[in-house]
């Protein structure tokens, strides 16, 4: 692995910080400082988190920070599930893309854990 840019599930959450950013400018503007601002945070930790990890001095580190993650991951879902809850978001448009991501991040895990 070169850096972490090159990780497949670093694009992927990148992609998904570019979709949440051009979905939420349609959320109300009460919701700025509340659900978007929320919302916005928890996508962009994702990305961040595979970063900070991958750049630590060991594999069981880069394991912790890919659970932080993954924990992050969980937490933009029940704010889209709140999103959609309130009609500000279609949640068809993330389901799957939210599966999958989290599919890839918990195989990446066990493979990286192997090398433990």
């Amino acid at each position: 692995m070169k850096t972490h840019k090159d990780l497949d599930i670093w694009k992927e959450s990148m992609d998904l910080v570019n979709k949440i950013y051009i979905d939420t400018r349609a959320f109300p503007k009460e919701e700025i400082y509340g659900l978007t601002s929320q919302i916005r945070r928890s996508a962009i930790s994702i990305p961040s988190n595979i970063a900070e990890g991958a750049a630590r001095n060991s594999k069981k580190e880069f394991v912790q920070f890919l659970y932080f993650a993954l924990s992050s991951l969980s937490e933009l879902e029940t704010q889209i599930i709140i999103s959609v809850n309130q009609g500000y978001i279609k949640e068809f448009v993330y389901d799957n893309k939210i599966e999958m991501l989290r599919r890839k991040m918990l195989n990446f895990i066990k493979y990286i854990k192997t090398q433990i």
